[in-house]
């Protein structure tokens, strides 16, 4: 069976057993119940024995020694290129640069499309669910160079207001469309294909944060329709330090390095430097070649288990945890019912402010995540400050909710929230 296509139910307590923190208690005793994967997901026994395995007996600097470790270690590296190529459907390995994070991944596209690119009174369009990644760098290119950036709002729901889009399209010059697919405050999933087809239309590119899509949904490249799409390790199972950029060779290859130095150049004289070919021209130094190969292994477990079914679990969740959580008095809960919302619950309690909140869940071992989610200007369009937020994964289970849950109603206790 194609693992990526099943939709089988996941056996829980087998991955729950995967994850070693999750063996663990926490404030006294409390067996610890992680809602936090949307900021990091936890690590699987493989993925920590892949990291720790590289330092134990392949440790060396990669593609430039031609002793046995050393090419070693650059095959392990290109192996996790090939892994996480295929996992996004890419058409070729050389297609994935590797860079620390989502943010990093986006700064590269600013810093080099868009330098590139975009002139003054060119039109940057991106949306209000972003995170601060997605929305800094371009406004660091607009204090430089002049360019514009406009925003499209949500409607109630927390969807994204299309017809804005299409509005901006018409009427700017539109060169870039930056989106992410999943918000991580609201778990609005955004209908990246019909985005993709909109900007393409008018002529701009689309670029895809995928943070939180690339680990909890079937993500293809090329049936997005996307130009660049950007993503963390950290959060799909692997180790901090390690993300990638995707995007089509021809496009990679138009585009000048990022950062200058060791590993990205074909040749340096005292008056010039040739870059070398892609996607090295844009991994300047010494890699995170164990973090990689970690990735790598993250990528083998996902596959293992199956995006699909992993998506049907974390919905399974969702279907259980809105209507329980509903039942609160005093609470308000953000973002859209439907099909088209992954597994994120933003949610304030009466006046309660989201940090005391989460200090009660702490307090009963519950691990979820308050303030504003690095989406500051969201934040602001909901009229709030800050939110609580729960996020699941493939190791979370209904038992989480009802701890979840338990531990809401003892907060509403201690600070009085009425009905």
């Amino acid at each position: 069976m194609n693992a990526q296509a099943s939709t089988r139910p996941l056996d829980i307590e087998r991955i729950r057993a995967d994850f070693p923190i999750l063996q663990r208690t926490v404030r006294g005793g409390k067996p610890l119940v992680y809602l936090d994967s949307a900021a990091t997901s936890q690590k699987p026994a493989s993925v920590i024995e892949a990291l720790a395995g590289f330092y134990r007996a392949s440790n060396a600097n990669i593609h430039r020694g031609i002793y046995e470790l050393s090419e070693e270690a650059s095959v392990l590296y290109e192996e996790a290129r090939a892994k996480v190529a295929r996992f996004i459907g890419a058409a070729r390995a050389e297609e994935v640069v590797f860079v620390r994070n989502t943010t990093e991944a986006i700064n590269l596209v600013a810093r080099t499309w868009g330098a590139t690119h975009l002139r003054p009174g060119d039109v940057v369009v991106t949306t209000i669910l972003e995170h601060h990644s997605n929305i800094v760098p371009w406004q660091q290119l607009a204090a430089e160079r002049g360019i514009l950036v406009r925003f499209v709002d949500i409607d109630e729901d927390g969807r994204l207001r299309l017809d804005q889009l299409e509005q901006l399209l018409r009427t700017e010059p539109v060169k870039l469309v930056t989106v992410t697919h999943v918000s991580n405050a609201l778990g609005t999933i955004n209908p990246i294909p019909e985005i993709a087809r909109l900007a393409h239309a008018a002529g701009a590119l689309l670029l895809v944060d995928g943070a939180q899509s690339v680990p909890h949904l079937p993500v293809n490249v090329r049936e997005l329709g996307a130009d660049f799409l950007a993503f963390s390790g950290h959060k799909m199972l692997g180790p901090f330090g390690i993300g990638a950029l995707w995007a089509r060779y021809d496009l990679l290859a138009s585009l000048p390095p990022f950062l200058g130095g060791g590993g990205m150049i074909r040749t340096v004289t005292t008056e010039n430097f040739t870059p070398g070919d892609v996607p090295a021209r844009f991994e300047a130094g010494t890699p995170s070649v164990a973090d990689a190969v970690a990735l790598g292994a993250a990528v083998d477990y996902l596959e293992t288990i199956g995006m699909a079914a992993i998506r049907q679990h974390e919905r399974a969740l969702l279907a259980y945890a809105l209507p329980r959580l509903e039942e609160l008095p005093g609470i308000r809960l953000f973002g859209p019912v439907g099909e088209d919302r992954a597994g994120v619950i933003s949610f304030t309690l009466g006046d309660v402010h989201p940090h005391d909140e989460a200090a009660i869940l702490d307090q009963n071992g519950v691990a979820a995540r308050a303030g504003h989610h690095c989406t500051q200007p969201l934040m602001r369009r909901l009229g709030v400050v800050a939110t609580t937020r729960a996020s699941f994964y493939l190791y979370n289970h209904e038992g989480d909710v009802d701890r979840l849950v338990e531990a809401l109603e003892e907060a509403r206790r201690v600070f009085g929230v009425a009905g």
